[in-house]
């Protein structure tokens, strides 16, 4: 079922999420829901708050950028209570994109290799190493599990400059290809 996607501006993108147990009801549905949702509005990844839910899940498919980034082929995972445990100090720019943010692409300066713990949707722990785009979506999307949307890491000088876009977001002025809520 392909759900609608939070715009910027709702409440819920500013929370931080809350961790769920294997008993939470019918996590491999929603899972699907969301990489259906997600494919749907051709995204790369999607976060349960950008649907609505308060939880600690996310979808991601890196395959997109399988030609740039050799890395990426073949990543599709959906992540439940995901952790950063170590951040590179080496980082580099590249132009991040949100569905909650329709729109607006920018560069983003961010870590450029991050060690993570997740569960998978059967809640099989894992332990990696991400890097380049798989490390981007990553983090992009681990960003909204924490109440931040990737224009909060712009300078403020650049925020001002999109002030009246978001602001478009936020009163729902935008078309979008997929249904949006407020």
């Amino acid at each position: 079922m392909i759900l609608p996607i939070v715009g910027y501006g709702h409440s819920i993108l500013r929370k931080k999420t809350e961790n769920i147990t294997k008993d939470y009801p019918d996590i491999k549905q929603l899972i699907a829901d969301m990489f259906e949702t997600m494919y749907k509005a051709s995204g790369v990844g999607l976060a349960a708050p950008q649907i609505n839910l308060p939880i600690s899940v996310l979808v991601i498919d890196t395959d997109v950028f399988k030609e740039s980034y050799p890395e990426g082929e073949g990543w599709r995972v959906a992540i439940i209570n995901p952790e950063i445990l170590e951040v590179s100090e080496e980082t580099w720019a590249f132009e991040e994109g949100c569905l909650s943010v329709p729109g607006i692409h920018e560069d983003v300066i961010r870590p450029s290799s991050i060690k993570v713990r997740y569960f998978d949707e059967d809640f099989n722990e894992h332990e990696e190493v991400l890097t380049g785009v798989r490390a981007r979506v990553f983090q992009h999307e681990y960003d909204h599990l924490q109440g931040k949307v990737f224009v909060e890491r712009l300078s403020n000088i650049k925020r001002a400059f999109l002030k009246r876009r978001l602001k478009d977001i936020e009163q729902n002025k935008i078309r979008t290809d997929y249904k949006m809520i407020k």
